[in-house]
């Protein structure tokens, strides 16, 4: 399935809204920090970065220790203003969206008998799916991002490789929401050591995956 352009577009809002809130707090911080803060891969976040800059939103300059700090410029505060009303109008459909692919997803974990699971990727989406995992009596033991620097992740601990992961771990779920090099890594192992069919994908998903993690999940 190809992605949808106006998902597409939805997600890279998101992406510029939470950079620009990111920059606003502490511009003097590393791009590293900005991609554990924001949950996205390290080269993203410089391109994102970089089309601020172009688009007049974000302006640069020097910092101690040879270092750069990112300012937002007038118009940055304005256009994040305007992406913050869109993200709250859309956010509700978002979280009832999600919290039903998640329920549906659980679900096919139960028939599959799958008894501990990990989440792959870092982001609202997998909230939304540690919460419905509470409510499904399914237990999670990670979340699984290599981008994502912070140890822990809505009470779950953040892995960045299978080398840490229980070995009893029986099955994953996909809730990385934008495709990156990385991530597609994480699923090529969890395939070859869950099998295709105990890895799951949210239709959230679905549509915002890769041509090879497509590939690889049929």
């Amino acid at each position: 399935m190809l992605v949808n352009d106006s998902e597409q577009d939805s997600e890279q809002d998101r992406i510029v809204l939470n950079l620009l809130n990111s920059v606003e707090q502490d511009g003097t911080r590393s791009q590293r920090h900005f991609a554990a803060e924001l949950g996205i891969a390290l080269g993203l976040v410089n391109a994102y970065l970089n089309r601020c800059i172009k688009k007049g939103l974000v302006k640069v300059g020097q910092a101690p220790a040879k270092r750069f700090a990112y300012y937002l410029t007038p118009q940055g505060f304005s256009e994040k203003s305007r992406l913050t009303v869109e993200y709250l109008t859309s956010s509700f459909g978002f979280f009832r969206r999600a919290k039903a692919d998640c329920a549906a997803v659980f679900e096919a974990a139960h028939d599959r008998k799958l008894k501990k699971l990990v989440l792959i990727g870092v982001s609202d989406l997998a909230e939304i799916a540690a919460i419905c995992a509470l409510e499904s009596n399914v237990p999670l033991a990670a979340v699984i991002d290599p981008a994502f620097q912070g140890d822990r992740f809505v009470g779950l601990p953040v892995l960045s490789s299978w080398q840490d992961v229980d070995a009893n771990v029986d099955g994953a779920i996909l809730t990385a929401l934008t495709p990156h090099a990385e991530i597609d890594r994480v699923i090529v192992v969890a395939t070859e050591r869950l099998g295709a069919a105990n890895v799951l994908t949210p239709k959230l998903v679905a549509g915002r995956q890769s041509p090879q993690q497509q590939e690889r999940a049929s």
